[in-house]
């Protein structure tokens, strides 16, 4: 997706705000909840799962019931999250893919990640613990993100350029690549590097701002290799 597709699926998305609500009282029964997405019924309880709009004019209307708990995580959101059961990866608790996103197969999403609208992520790709992957980020495949680390995204200003990260790319913990920035195929981003520009095929780059310090060598690739046996499902 484009900035332009983005912005407009966001403006034209229906705004929610799910709830899970805990009700109390003696008249339960009485009480029509068949146009509630979700109840559950105990009895002299009741769990409705909906829209905090329609929860909030049923319990003005029925004074005699007692709202006990309720329970939400985000409020007037435009993105639900990704359909994981439609995803070919490995993707640990605690994870955050938003819609509209592309995850090639065999990939591995590890705790805490969070993965914007628009991102792509190509095959045996691993995402490690809480990297930010900003919207229309793009990754190749065989790639490591170091735990930690921000790839920027780009939906705001549109006209910005998206992050590529190229095929076999390794990032160690905690690097930043700001948006327009293109790690080339192979190369290595060292810890904490913050990288602001195109960094070429086949090098190594570290430091604030990062800086080719050499090409990729024999010793490099026996310290990044990628093993396949963490991304076989």
């Amino acid at each position: 997706m484009d900035a332009q597709e983005i912005i407009a699926f966001i403006s034209n998305a229906k705004k929610v705000t799910p709830v899970k609500a805990y009700i109390k009282g003696k008249e339960l029964k009485k009480s029509d909840f068949s146009h509630f997405a979700e109840v559950y019924h105990g009895s002299d309880f009741v769990i409705i799962c909906d829209e905090y709009a329609l929860l909030d004019t049923f319990i003005a209307e029925h004074g005699e019931y007692h709202l006990s708990r309720i329970e939400l995580d985000r409020r007037n959101s435009a993105v639900p999250l990704v359909d994981y059961t439609k995803i070919n990866a490995r993707i640990e608790p605690g994870v955050f893919i938003r819609d509209r996103v592309s995850i090639g197969n065999n990939c591995v999403i590890m705790m805490g990640a969070v993965i914007n609208i628009g991102a792509e992520i190509g095959v045996n790709t691993m995402i490690d613990m809480n990297v930010v992957v900003g919207g229309r980020v793009s990754i190749g495949a065989g790639c490591h993100i170091g735990a930690g680390s921000v790839l920027a995204g780009v939906i705001e200003p549109p006209s910005a350029t998206p992050v590529v990260i190229e095929d076999g790319v390794v990032m160690g913990a905690n690097a930043v690549v700001l948006e327009g920035v293109r790690i080339g195929k192979n190369s290595v981003v060292g810890a904490g590097a913050v990288v602001i520009n195109d960094v070429p095929p086949n090098s190594v780059v570290a430091g604030v701002p990062a800086k080719v310090i050499k090409i990729v060598d024999e010793k490099t690739k026996g310290k990044t290799t990628i093993v396949d046996a963490l991304r076989s499902l």
